[in-house]
């Protein structure tokens, strides 16, 4: 199948009904009748088969929807309280929180990185398409921190050829499951997508390329404190990698432990370094922790 823009693995608490039906529930912004469209344009799967739209959903189905034409949803600018770092008139740095998705996807399409930029900037780049307008890399959702913005497609070009020459700097900050006893360790374990599950990455050989270098700055009774510094950047990669060594991510709901993730994987982008497009100025900029990073930390040294 090509591109998914949705995946979902069905669960006893969902409501077991017709595809149409439920996929119009799931995918916000999308009629019924748009749904059955894509249906019988052979964009949905179930279990790797394609349906029709009287399928009566299963527990345990892993539903797959391709690339649809999203004419009834168009990004629109939406007036938020972003944190820039940086701007001027090729790029922008934006210091991202937690619980925000970068670029509007099923069930985020008013709400997302993108939306907040529209309406603060009057042009982006348009390299990767009307829904990743200046869009040059990502952070999940539940991740916080840095992110480059291009304003002009030169200006993109340049620095996603930056970012693919390993050139840029990505310095991350992570509390981790566990006591690391090495100080320092490099993690080079190739990334694909988990076979038994599709909604998540595992390690595995026939994955691509990913290498993760870590430091540990500071560690407590349970837990460890580490900066991260990426040579790759896989989806995903360093929860798979951490999970790889038996140190998953706190507050890490796919991969770690946790059994709520209000505030998400305690994963950080602190630290992003790049040349500038024009003025080939290296510019760094770094972001202040999250309160609820800060405060797991001094709570951790009480009572460590």
């Amino acid at each position: 199948m090509e591109e998914t823009i949705f995946e979902y693995l069905v669960s006893a608490s969902d409501n077991l009904e017709r595809i149409d039906k439920f996929l119009t529930e799931k995918l916000d912004g999308f009629s019924r009748s748009t749904i059955k469209r894509i249906i019988s344009e052979n964009k949905v799967q179930v279990n790797q088969t394609f349906v029709k739209a009287s399928y009566q959903v299963k527990v345990d189905d892993f539903i797959e929807v391709g690339e649809v034409d999203f004419s009834e949803t168009d990004v629109v600018p939406v007036k938020m309280d972003l944190d820039i770092i940086y701007e001027d008139e090729d790029v922008l740095v934006v210091n991202k929180p937690s619980g925000m998705v970068v670029h509007p996807a099923p069930g985020h399409y008013q709400d997302t990185l993108v939306n907040g930029l529209l309406y603060h900037i009057n042009t982006l780049s348009d390299i990767n398409g009307e829904k990743r307008p200046g869009i040059i890399h990502r952070i999940d959702k539940d991740t916080s921190g840095l992110l480059m913005v291009a304003k002009n497609n030169t200006a993109h070009d340049i620095l996603a050829k930056e970012l693919h020459d390993k050139k840029t700097k990505r310095e991350y900050l992570a509390i981790v499951e566990g006591v690391i006893a090495n100080k320092r360790g490099k993690i080079n374990a190739p990334i694909g997508r988990d076979k038994s599950n599709r909604l998540k990455m595992t390690v595995t050989k026939d994955g691509k390329a990913a290498v993760t270098n870590f430091e540990v700055i500071e560690t407590f009774a349970d837990s460890t404190l580490i900066k991260c510094i990426l040579e790759t950047g896989r989806t995903h990669q360093i929860r798979v990698h951490m999970q790889y060594i038996n140190h998953s991510l706190v507050n890490d709901f796919v991969y770690g432990n946790a059994k709520t993730n209000d505030f998400g994987q305690y994963l950080h982008a602190k630290s992003l370094g790049f040349t500038h497009p024009k003025t080939k100025e290296w510019l760094e900029f770094e972001s202040d922790l999250p309160q609820e990073f800060k405060d797991y930390i001094e709570n951790k040294r009480i009572k460590s």
